[in-house]
């Protein structure tokens, strides 16, 4: 009996999707025939863990190679090609061109199935000077031996974005001892929050002597002794090294030769499985345009989660295509440390939804990572937002010196789960002193959103300019003194006096209830609306829009 010819698998492109997808085939059959192509000397490789290498946390380059061409093809039986290019596809005969760029060899290696998984290359600007060699990208390993070397040699740097990569290249600079300018074109850090969370990044940034520009971008750079960067506004940076961290574009030029289906942004289209409009050639990592695990509406997320996740379900489908569900969407769930702070986002931010025109409601909580009579306590800002017709979870974003990963990956679950901010309020979290408190910011989030969808409170998210309006702080005095709300005309009735002092209160004029947190506000905001009062309370206190390390309550002597 004659028997079938192995399935002829070939991936091109390395790193996440493409090595993930390998592994699982191999795991998946040992009969197919799988070559992975990479056009660079590393197959696959730790990209986020860069930065760190650069700054020396990672002490071992060797730490960040996940697999080499040799274990590849000792643990799983592939042939593997680095420094290999692949040139053209030709559907029609089910072939692909490949070049051997070290020898400059070219072959014609024929396919049954074929994954694209080319990844992103940085965004590099047509600017006057933008190519002295001064001027670096950080995405490989050899961009990263670049970057480290100059550095070495370098005292001031500058680093163009303040995005994920900006804020982590700048955290390591720092602690290599170099002055650092952090230029970002929109008047905020890390731009995909909302601006209000990251006043804590920013305060930290000013803390460790960041020179931090906002609201700027660089117009051209001349050469010298050292680089100048010319800013649109006029201003003049001078630096030994820049560092460009303004995003990536999709290489998706052998996708588009080949006749694949493009999204509106260049991203190659696939469906639930990471098909293309040819069944046989899959995409997957960087390069695709997804869908929102939420609207459903296409998305490109250069993650490396959903990359690995996506190159795995490429696998399955190719070997076990009626046992294989579709790839979910994408939530974009991303977290960030600068220094002392970490900040992330997890689905839907409000900036988002107000461009999209989609209905919603938002909290904002302030609290402690832990019991706040246990030591070490730290403030931890959460942000959620939800669906006012069935209060379902959309997103939220974190901020803060302790715990921000825990809660994120909470809120993500609680998406994916399809839970609702009742679901938050009553979510049983792990709870000991050193851990959390009980009553987690997570549930103090929920109780907050279910009381304003209830209309037990009336939220702001900032002081009216309304002259007619009280500001009400309700803190203690040496608390106000220490830490004063920088407006004029405040009132100053702490939460135990209030009941006792309403007549100092006009009730014909609006009332805003303050406090360091945000739950005295509340507890304020309840006493007067149900004394007649027209009462409004701001959302997360004086810490989330003033004073970010302010403290909740008196230390204790």
């Amino acid at each position: 009996m004659q028997t079938k010819n192995p399935l002829r698998l070939v991936i091109v492109g390395g790193v996440a999707a493409g090595a993930s997808a390998a592994a699982r085939a191999r795991r998946l059959s040992e009969a197919a025939s799988i070559t992975l192509i990479e056009r660079g000397p590393d197959v696959s490789f730790a990209n986020c863990g860069l930065p760190y290498f650069i700054g020396g946390e990672i002490k071992q380059r060797d730490a960040l190679a996940v697999q080499t061409p040799q274990t590849l093809k000792a643990m799983l039986a592939i042939d593997v090609r680095t420094s290999t290019e692949v040139t053209g596809i030709d559907r029609a005969t089910k072939h692909v061109q490949v070049r051997n760029l070290a020898a400059g060899t070219t072959e014609s290696l024929p396919y049954d199935k074929l994954l694209l998984a080319p990844g992103a290359v940085p965004v590099r600007p047509s600017l006057p000077g933008i190519d002295d060699p001064r001027i670096c990208t950080l995405r490989s390993l050899q961009d990263m031996d670049r970057i480290k070397a100059a550095a070495a040699g370098a005292q001031h740097i500058a680093v163009i974005g303040a995005g994920f990569i900006g804020l982590e290249m700048t955290e390591q600079f720092v602690r290599l001892g170099k002055q650092v300018s952090l230029v970002e074109l929109t008047d905020q850090v890390l731009p995909p929050l909302d601006g209000l969370m990251t006043k804590l990044l920013e305060d930290e940034l000013h803390k460790n002597h960041v020179n931090l520009v906002l609201g700027d971008s660089v117009a051209a750079f001349e050469a010298g002794n050292a680089l100048i960067c010319r800013l649109a506004s006029g201003r003049t940076i001078t630096a030994d090294l820049v560092v460009l961290s303004i995003g990536v574009r999709p290489d998706t030029t052998l996708a588009r030769n080949a006749g694949l289906a493009l999204g509106k942004r260049g991203h190659i289209r696939v469906n639930g499985f990471m098909q293309t409009n040819d069944p046989d050639i899959y995409a997957a990592g960087d390069a695709v345009e997804t869908e929102d695990f939420i609207t459903h509406e296409p998305v490109a997320v250069p993650l490396g989660g959903p990359a690995n996740r996506q190159g795995r379900l490429v696998a399955d489908h190719i070997f076990h295509p009626t046992e294989t569900k579709p790839y979910t969407g994408a939530l974009g769930t991303a977290i960030v440390r600068a220094f002392d702070v970490a900040a992330g986002l997890t689905g839907w931010t409000e900036k988002r939804l107000r461009a999209a025109g989609r209905d919603f409601r938002t909290v904002t909580v302030n609290d402690n990572d832990h019991a706040g009579y246990f030591p070490g306590a730290k403030p931890i800002l959460l942000k959620l937002v939800w669906d006012p017709a069935n209060g379902r979870v959309l997103g939220a974003q974190v901020t803060g010196l302790g715990g921000v990963d825990k809660r994120l990956d909470v809120i993500a679950t609680a998406i994916a789960g399809r839970l609702t901010i009742d679901d938050l309020a009553q979510l049983e979290l792990a709870y000991a002193p050193p851990f959390g408190a009980a009553k987690d910011i997570v549930n103090l989030a929920g109780f907050t959103a279910c009381n304003t969808r209830d209309s037990l409170v009336v939220p702001v998210d900032s002081l009216p300019d309304d002259p007619a309006a009280q500001i009400l702080d309700v803190r203690p005095p040496p608390l106000v003194q220490a830490h004063p709300l920088p407006r004029a005309g405040v009132i100053n009735i702490p939460l135990g006096q209030l009941r006792g002092r309403l007549g100092e209160l006009d009730r014909a004029r609006p009332v805003v209830t303050v406090c360091a947190l945000g739950k005295t506000a509340y507890f304020a905001a309840r006493i007067l609306a149900q004394n007649g009062f027209r009462v409004s309370s701001l959302t997360g206190g004086i810490r989330a829009h003033f004073d970010p390390r302010s403290p909740a309550k008196l230390p204790t002597p």
